[in-house]
Parts: C-alpha cells; structure tokens; sequence
C-alpha cells in the first residue's frame, strides 16, 4: 500500500501556513499579537441579513437538504445585482450558480473542465487556488504575470505561441489578491478579444468587486460586448458583507461553464443551508449602506497604514482597492526573503503578515498586510514596527514618528 498519493505530490507546504502556525502558538502563549496576515473581516455582517438568517432557522422546513446550484430566489438576487451594479444582463436560471464561497467555485469548476496534461495560464503571483484548484484537477500551470501592462498580453502571446499542448483556460482576479491592482474595461475587452481568436476560457476572480478607493469603481469583465461566449466571473459576499465565514459565493456568465460545474457540483454537494442562502438574499437585496460603509472603513484604513508604517520607515504603496497593501520588503532587510521577514516581524513587532513567496515564487520580496484591524491597532503596529527596523539598523525618517 502507497502512501504517495497523486495529488498530495503535487502540493507544496502550504507556506503561509507556517506563519500561522508561529502567530497561533504565540497567541496561545498569551501574546498580543496584531494579526494582518489572514484576510479575515473583523466586522459584523448588517443587522438584517442575522435577522433573516434566524428567521428561516426557526423553520422547521429550513433543515433539509437545500439546492446545489443556489435556491431560485438567490440565484435571482445575483442577477439583479449584476444589472445594477455592472449593468449586465443575466439569466438566473442558465448563467448564475451558487458557491460555497468563490473558493469552492473556482475548484469545482476546475475539476468540471480540466483534463489531466492540459495548460492554464495562471498569474504569478496570485491567490493560491488560481493554481492549486487545476493542479489537483491535473492541470500544468503556466505562469503570467499579474501587472497588467503591456508585457501581459505579451506573455498570453508567448505561452499561445510556445506551449504544448496549447493553452485552454486563462484565469485572472483584479482587484488582484495579493496584488491589489486593478485593471479597466480596455484591459477586459482586449482579454475577450484574445480569448476569441486562441480558443481561451477566461476565469475571472472579482471576489473584491465593491472595495475600491478614490472614487475608481471596478468593472465586470461580463461589461464586455460577447465576453459571455468565454468567460465566467467569480463574486463573493465575504468581504462586501463581510460575511466570510458564511460561504456564499457565485458564478456568472458562460452557460457552457455553469452547466459544467452545476453538474460536478450536484455529485459533491447539496448546496449551503438554506437559511444562510435566505440571508444571503437579504443581503442583496435589501439596504447596501453598509457596501459604501465598509468601503469607506477600509480606505480609512488604508491611508492609516501607508501613513503610519512610512513614518516607521517602512514605505508601502497605496492600494487602489482590495482589504490588501502590497509591501515591498523594507531595502535594507531585503536579503532576509518574504518568509524570514514575515517570522521576524512576527516574533519581534508581533504583527503577523502573509510571505510574498506564498502567493508565487514572483511574489518574492513583498509581504501581503491585511487591513482587518482597527486604526488604533494599525498605528500600534507601526509602533512596533519602527521599533524592530530600527533594532536592525533601519532608521526612521527624520522628523517622523510612527504614531
């Protein structure tokens, strides 16, 4: 009896997980610890969407098996959302089904389209189930960058041109995790256009569709004229609602790709509670002040940590949407990697933030920083930040404090 199992050869160590293990053991050892590695909100979800949740609960008929492919009334809700948000048509009954969150969307869809040896071209670096979901399905990544710039659609050329066998999916998520860049509706139609003529399905992953900043919404690559003859989108109610632990995700678009993951979908799951899909609907449906009010919080946040960390000295780009900010590793700890940055910073700031490296080997020199506490907890790791650079020689700008 082996125990190599196919899959598991082809998985890493999972290498955030390593940092998560550290920040966990130190919290469990008492430390305070500011957590800003996970992408985990730390606000409630609306009063209402609770509310609706307990009241189907009380239901003695809610507690049976639900609906795989989402109950028709959420199905209904994602499409009203995408007609007024993205002014986008869509059909509830063939071109919407429900997710587990878009993690589970997204790797359901890769086992309904994948076939052991085939290609996708994947961004580099990028969330982990952009790769991992068709690497267990039996799939051969080739990497693409994520900056979307010429050099992109030079890669796309590259990979159509030199792989064997060709390309068959391109997956990409803007606003980018980790990245937190954005891209255009010009960037969406050349992607279409590309698609088209090499035969490509495109994935798109628009989990942070609602969190941009100054004043830049994010478009919908389901905006582009014909873009439902190749593309599927990933959303999610996890950080718009923050509403991640409830797992409620969707996937819109190619009916050729919702049928497929609808069927596979059928085979492994009866679908979420339905209670949570009744929330869900609420949620959607009902008063979205708190869409503008989480937006508003996070680009609060957002200026909070590029101002305070810079005056640690530690400069740190401002992201134009996401929960995220892209860092470079401070120049002078640069030769320490992502990973040994990520373990020092933990042990001696106490603030745990994602490697780069975990994202992709691209992502080398960068860390991930979640913005998932408050400002005071924000300003209080710049403190402790500034305090660590400074123990390995990193001083900080003259004039400036951290607080």
């Amino acid at each position: 009896m082996s125990d190599e199992f196919y899959r598991m050869k082809r998985l890493p160590p999972y290498v955030i997980a390593e940092v998560n293990a550290m920040r966990a053991a130190a919290r469990a050892g008492g430390e305070d610890i500011i957590d800003l590695g996970m992408g985990n909100p730390d606000l409630p979800p609306p009063d209402h969407v609770i509310e609706k949740l307990v009241e189907v609960a009380r239901k003695p008929s809610a507690h049976g098996y639900s609906q795989s492919r989402g109950i028709p009334g959420l199905r209904r809700a994602q499409a009203n959302y995408y007609g007024r948000r993205f002014g986008v048509d869509i059909d509830p009954e063939s071109e919407v089904v429900v997710t587990m969150g878009s993690k589970e969307g997204l790797a359901s869809l890769a086992t309904a389209i994948t076939a052991p040896g085939d290609v996708i071209l994947a961004p580099n670096p990028s969330y982990p189930i952009h790769m991992f979901g068709f690497i267990i399905a039996g799939a051969t990544i080739r990497a693409v960058p994520t900056t979307p710039d010429e050099h992109y659609f030079e890669s796309l050329e590259r990979a159509m041109a030199f792989t064997v066998p060709k390309p068959s999916v391109l997956v990409m998520g803007y606003p980018s995790n980790p990245t937190a860049e954005v891209v255009d509706l010009a960037f969406y139609e050349r992607v279409v256009a590309f698609a088209k003529e090499h035969g490509l399905w495109v994935i798109s992953d628009l989990a942070y569709s609602e969190l941009y900043y100054d004043g830049c919404p994010t478009p919908s690559i389901l905006q582009v004229k014909g873009a439902k003859d190749v593309a599927i989108e990933f959303t999610s109610l996890s950080k718009t609602y923050s509403m991640a632990g409830w797992r409620m995700g969707f996937g819109v678009g190619n009916k050729k790709l919702i049928a497929a993951m609808t069927r596979v979908k059928s085979y492994l799951d009866y679908g979420a509670f339905t209670p949570i899909q009744a929330a869900a609907c609420a949620a959607l449906n009902g008063p979205q002040d708190i869409v503008e009010k989480n937006r508003q919080l996070y680009h609060k946040r957002r200026d909070v940590l590029v101002e305070s960390f810079g005056r640690a000295g530690w400069d740190i780009p401002s992201p134009r949407a996401s929960m995220f900010a892209w860092a470079p590793l401070p120049p002078a700890l640069a030769h320490l990697g992502s990973l040994e940055f990520s373990k020092q910073l933990l042990t001696e700031a106490k603030v745990a933030v994602a490697p780069g490296v975990g994202y992709g080997e691209n992502g080398e020199g960068y860390v991930r920083i979640a913005m998932v506490e408050n400002e005071q907890r924000l300003r209080q790791a710049a403190r402790n930040v500034k305090k660590y650079l400074q123990s390995m020689g990193v001083n900080t700008p003259a004039g400036r404090s951290a607080g």
